[in-house]
């Protein structure tokens, strides 16, 4: 006799439909496991065997085999416990194998039969109602998985739960979507004194996605700015929520199973190593840049991040996606974000200060920012020289514009280009536009053209370059609320394009 139960594979955030066939046959007592599956599931033998003990089930004395189909996909995770244990309940005929094959089960068994939350349960859902099939998980991932509705969603506590809902002993209530707290933010922009270049380089930069490069001595308040740059962002569209979800979920880092609307701010420190930042290691998980997406990846003490890590960076910065190739792994993870890169101008960050500087400069601040290769500098929209603040400025009263007032600006900007791109298939904002597109929206006039035209010369601008000024300068005329964009916009934007005194 054979009893099907259908569980998840996950390939980067999608999941895929895994049956898992179990069969019971006369022979010496056995119980084997099939189908490429990795140490964590054939474990899965020891903790289904325990929690049957728990529940007083007695396996027969027979060849229990199970196959996870299809048999040349990778089997990873301890989430496939349960469709064992369900599938051997129902080739024991415990529970009816009819209603078992309209599920899909996840959830990893303690050895008391308890039921513990997994990674994943939102693709798992996803895939669930694709196929129209509810689904069954761990009480702590019902939450999460809830949010996709088109599915219902049971979340036992135990196996002897989830077997008395299949026996309809006990029938389960659908679980319900949980709420997540937004996250708290660190003050508020108007708190940072001086700098008003800065916050406007921040102001375009959420309002049009643009990555930003700052580079000034320590304590000019480069990291301060950065940390407030997620109070300017909108909230996340229906669509951009659900995206950065399954990926927080495949990582296992949603909190409370609830889906925020608030952009993710990621920080990683400067000794990740290239699986941390990129994605990767076991299981080809996503990394920093992928848990950023829709959000903000902040990058501190930027030239000081390995050599590797950096230029890997260029290709998701253009795509917005990317793609981690491995011996038994090639999946790929969307990541776009808004990267914001702080640096020092040289090693000991003193550069333009003589009688702080070291006895190397100018040619130390050369080397040091030279560690960022001229194609991924290209790549900053904004580039920005953050000078030190002097003690006159931080004893005058706060008098810059708080974080809510700039965000409205930042809202109402993200509007119009939520308007402008509502019919094309991948761009939602300014920086996404290429090609003819970034022809369509963001032509200048004669008085522009003949503007940019000197810039390129003067500056020998690349042809990315010279389009991410074009983009820069269509994001500060949203915010103008102008429709062309005018010499004015284009000269802001070419302000930010100009090379750093150190080298960079």
């Amino acid at each position: 006799m054979v009893a099907i139960a259908y569980s998840v594979a996950f390939e980067g955030i999608e999941a895929r439909l895994v049956e898992v066939q179990c069969s019971v046959a006369a022979g010496l007592p056995g119980f084997s496991i099939v189908g490429l599956p990795d140490k964590a599931v054939s474990e899965a033998r020891e903790r289904v065997k325990a929690a049957f003990g728990a529940m007083s089930i007695a396996l027969p004395s027979k060849r229990l085999t199970l196959n996870l189909s299809p048999a040349d996909l990778p089997k990873e995770g301890s989430h496939f416990d349960l469709p064992i244990a369900l599938a051997i309940l129902a080739a024991l005929e415990i529970i009816p194998k009819d209603e078992l094959a309209r599920c899909v089960c996840l959830g990893e068994l303690a050895l008391d039969g308890r039921m513990v939350a997994v990674a994943g349960a939102l693709p798992a859902a996803m895939a669930a109602a694709e196929d129209d099939r509810a689904l069954i998980c761990p009480r702590p991932c019902g939450a999460e998985a809830a949010w996709v509705q088109a599915v219902p969603v049971f979340a036992p506590a135990t196996l002897r739960e989830a077997v008395d809902h299949l026996t309809d002993r006990a029938p389960l209530t659908p679980a319900q979507p949980g709420v997540a707290e937004a996250p708290a933010r660190l003050g508020c922009l108007s708190e940072v004194k001086g700098q008003e270049r800065a916050k406007r380089a921040l102001e375009i930069a959420a309002a049009g996605r643009h990555h930003l490069l700052m580079v000034g001595p320590p304590g000019a308040g480069k990291s301060m700015l950065a940390a407030r740059l997620p109070g300017l962002m909108p909230p996340l569209t229906p669509i951009e929520a659900l995206e950065t979800s399954m990926i927080h979920s495949l990582a296992g880092t949603l909190e409370d199973g609830g889906i925020s609307r608030s952009a993710p701010f990621c920080e990683p420190h400067h000794t990740a190593s290239m699986a941390a930042i990129v994605g990767g290691g076991r299981g080809a998980k996503p990394g920093q840049i992928s848990l950023a997406h829709n959000g903000v990846l902040f990058m501190d003490e930027f030239p000081e991040f390995p050599r590797q890590v950096l230029e890997t960076l260029r290709q998701p910065i253009e795509t917005g996606e990317v793609v981690v190739a491995r011996a038994n792994a090639h999946v790929r993870y969307p990541c776009r974000f808004l990267l914001i890169a702080a640096a020092n101008p040289c090693r000991c960050g003193h550069l333009a200060d003589p009688a702080l500087a070291c006895a190397r400069a100018p040619n130390c601040g050369s080397d040091y920012m030279g560690k960022i290769s001229g194609p991924l500098m290209d790549r900053f929209d904004l580039r920005l020289e953050v000078p030190a603040v002097s003690f006159l400025e931080l004893d005058l009263p706060s008098t810059g514009e708080s974080s809510a007032m700039i965000a409205e600006r930042v809202a109402a900007a993200r509007q119009v280009q939520a308007q402008r791109f509502a019919d094309h298939p991948r761009a939602r904002v300014n920086a996404d536009a290429s090609g003819s597109l970034l022809e369509q929206i963001a032509a200048p006039d004669a008085e522009g053209r003949a503007l940019i035209v000197k810039a390129s010369e003067k500056l020998g601008l690349t042809a990315r370059g010279y389009h991410r000024i074009l983009r820069t300068a269509r994001t500060i005329a949203d915010l103008d609320g102008a429709t062309d964009i005018r010499a004015p916009h284009l000269a802001e934007a070419i302000s930010y394009r100009l090379p750093f005194v150190a080298g960079g």
